[in-house]
């Protein structure tokens, strides 16, 4: 018993050391000048509490719970905010007192990607050049004076929180509401941690661009208006860097109208209303933004809700490889549940060449998908083919009840348009639609249908090497389950009604 007392004894101090009433170690805003009281705006006393930790070397500012109405907040290294409890971070509408958020600094690459990637200054908080940094605690964020919007306005900020170059960062356990354009947008970022981050916004939720070594968990994001997690690898830094090396795990996406996730109403009231190309968003994303490339990334036990699916996307000639994407549900998905796409936009310097797409495999998924107009879809180019997708044990139930006319139409290559699987309309065949690929591999995948589709389950076109083994796929009386374009290389294995075949080329052929 004595022994089990003294090591007990043993964390009290140390527990006490860490306690916010420690002045020794914690920068309590209150301290410096800010009231908390919903009235005042805070951002010079929130900057000096910044400031005198990082004159003493590093320490905590601390938010006690109030209401912290403020403009611009500069970070600092070896600084974590601590937002208690109760405490509110509050964007200030630039109507309402004195100053305004940093303006968006110069950037002379900013002509290669869109102006919100491009700017990390003109925001609620924000850090360059930092290293070992934090915000942490089950306090809120919200971006009621930021704007959605992703273009330059005097005075006005949009991201909730922006970092450039910066390293050993770590993100915890608060809450993002209304987060304006991006929640965050991390740049050049190594060594980032987020987990258990919840976001309610109208816009992006995160965008991880160029950033190595990012482990993201158990965190829950509503963005109906635009993605929910997202990896882009733009330009924005004037050169290109990879997104490599990063996992993310025990997520939750969806497209809920704004503020209902948090306040548990969980509704879908605004879907009509959502300006994205006609359907809620909330998904997860590889691209758009895409220069320097995509490597080394883990997808796991994630939940999708009523939102778009999974999309891997390079377009600015980026390479993307070595992904891998398992146990993962989705309900209600608006457009494709999976979208594989390589695209010849090439936003970036002069001579940049279109891309690759390569060694990806997705297995475990069960989905849901809502609309009938859409299906799964692997995209590449002529002459730049998608490369070794292997996908398994995936359940696909399909709402179905296309009409046969639907069966004929072309879908359009778009090289150079923005990848969004809306933007090729209605597909012709309701599974999955592959053209301009290679050495593809379906094992163990079912699609329901809900409603009779007088499509076919699947259409190759432009296809070297097709695998699909133990695929089962219903199909009206009188349509094919397979319709092959300029296919080699194509084998079934137990698919059902379609006896085992290994075909070597067909130009035109019907299963």
């Amino acid at each position: 018993m004595k022994k089990h007392l003294s090591i007990a004894f043993l964390f009290i101090p140390v527990l006490l050391s860490a306690a916010p009433q420690d002045s020794h170690v914690f920068f309590n805003v209150r301290a410096f000048g800010a009231k908390g009281d919903s009235t005042a705006i805070e951002t010079d006393a929130i900057n000096r509490a910044i400031d005198a930790a990082a004159a003493a070397g590093g320490g905590t500012v601390y938010f006690p719970a109030g209401n912290y109405l403020s403009f611009s907040l500069h970070l600092k290294s070896n600084i974590t905010l601590f937002l208690d409890n109760g405490a509110y971070l509050i964007g200030a509408a630039s109507d309402k007192g004195p100053g305004g958020y940093d303006a968006p600094e110069p950037n002379p690459a900013d002509k290669y990607q869109d102006f919100g990637h491009s700017h990390w200054h003109n925001s609620l908080i924000w850090g360059e050049n930092l290293e070992n940094i934090a915000i942490i605690g089950q306090g809120w964020i919200i971006g009621n004076g930021l704007t959605r919007e992703g273009r330059p306005t005097p005075g006005l900020g949009n991201k909730t929180i922006a970092l450039k170059l910066c390293r050993n960062v770590i993100l915890k356990d608060f809450t993002v509401l209304r987060g304006g354009h991006f929640c965050l947008l991390a740049t050049g970022v190594d060594n980032l941690t987020i987990d258990n981050v919840k976001l309610d916004t109208n816009r992006d939720g995160f965008d991880i661009d160029c950033c190595r070594y990012v482990h993201m968990s158990n965190c829950s994001v509503n963005s109906p208006f635009d993605d929910a997690i997202v990896l882009k690898s733009s330009y924005a830094l004037g050169f290109a860097r990879m997104t490599e090396n990063v996992t993310i795990t025990g997520c939750s996406v969806f497209g809920f109208d704004i503020g209902t996730f948090l306040d548990g109403t969980y509704q879908r009231n605004n879907f009509n209303r959502v300006p994205d190309r006609g359907a809620v968003t909330g998904r997860i994303k590889l691209g758009t933004e895409s220069n320097g490339g995509f490597r080394n990334i883990t997808i796991s036990n994630c939940t999708f809700e009523f939102c778009r699916g999974l999309a891997l996307e390079t377009v600015d000639g980026a390479y993307l490889e070595d992904i891998t994407v398992s146990n993962i549900t989705m309900r209600d998905c608006m457009a494709a549940p999976f979208f594989m796409r390589i695209g010849a936009r090439l936003r970036g310097p002069e001579g940049t060449v279109v891309g690759k797409a390569r060694r990806i495999n997705i297995s475990n998924i069960i989905a849901y998908s809502a609309d009938p107009k859409y299906a799964s879809l692997i995209l590449g180019l002529p002459g730049y083919d998608i490369e070794d997708v292997k996908m398994s044990n995936i359940t696909v139930l399909v709402k179905g009840g296309a009409a046969k006319e639907q069966a004929d139409i072309i879908v359009p290559e778009l090289e150079k348009g923005y990848p969004d699987p809306t933007n090729f309309g209605a597909i012709p065949a309701y599974g999955l639609y592959i053209r301009h690929a290679k050495n593809i591999e379906l094992m163990n995948v079912e699609l329901k249908v809900e409603n009779e589709d007088l499509r076919p389950p699947f259409i190759l076109e432009d296809v070297k090497g097709a695998s699909f083994i133990n695929v089962k796929a219903p199909h009206a009386q009188g349509v094919p389950t397979f319709v092959l374009k300029n296919v080699t290389d194509f084998k079934t294995v137990q698919c059902g009604s379609v006896p085992d075949k290994e075909i070597d080329k067909a130009d035109n052929l019907k299963l």
